[in-house]
């Protein structure tokens, strides 16, 4: 993930024509979602009408344990999940860091996840947020970085709940994917893919 990023670009998390297009495969999230357990979500917010509420609802509701963090309401609930005031009041492991805030804020988010013991197997970046220099320093550090994507749009879009038809592209569908006998969601299990 590294490469030259104009100063524009890491003040405002805006893809520019100087960045190289940020490609991940499909195994590498798969491998993410399968594997990650607890996620810190930075930038959580209480607000139902904020993409960090839903993103932390569905998530919670596909089985992973999320943990809010925002200072400005760090010792208060989100969804019945107590929120920390920084990644370092969190008791335990965390297995990946969903930043839910600008480009800006990174580098000291990912300074701060760098100082946890164990480190994250994983920084993930929240839609339109990419910040190359701090990536590459947790990359340096041996973990997996993702810019530029949101988990719950991936978990859908891998276990055949929603479609990239609808994803960015002018086309929506209220039109419920069907479900085989005795399924009540599709999950990532790679072994029920079609």
């Amino acid at each position: 993930m590294s490469g030259q990023t104009s100063s524009a670009a890491s003040q405002t998390g805006a893809a520019t024509t100087d960045q190289p297009p940020l490609h991940y495969s499909d195994a590498l999230i798969l491998r993410i979602l399968s594997e990650v357990k607890t996620i810190a979500m930075v930038g959580a917010s209480a607000k139902e009408i904020r993409p960090s509420y839903f993103v932390l609802k569905y998530l919670l509701a596909k089985g992973f344990s999320v943990i809010p963090v925002n200072p400005g309401l760090a010792g208060k609930e989100i969804l019945g999940q107590t929120v920390y005031p920084d990644l370092t009041s969190i008791p335990g492991p965390i297995d990946m860091v969903d930043i839910f805030r600008s480009a800006e804020a990174v580098p000291g988010i990912v300074t701060e996840a760098l100082a946890l013991a164990p480190l994250p197997k994983v920084i993930w970046m929240q839609l339109t947020v990419r910040q190359d220099e701090a990536a590459a320093k947790a990359q340096a550090a041996g973990i997996t970085v993702i810019m530029d994507r949101c988990p719950k749009i991936e978990y859908g879009r891998l276990s055949r709940e929603i479609g990239w038809n609808g994803v960015n592209s002018r086309v929506l569908s209220s039109k419920k994917p069907k479900l085989g006998k005795g399924y009540q969601s599709f999950g990532l299990n790679p072994a029920r893919r079609d």
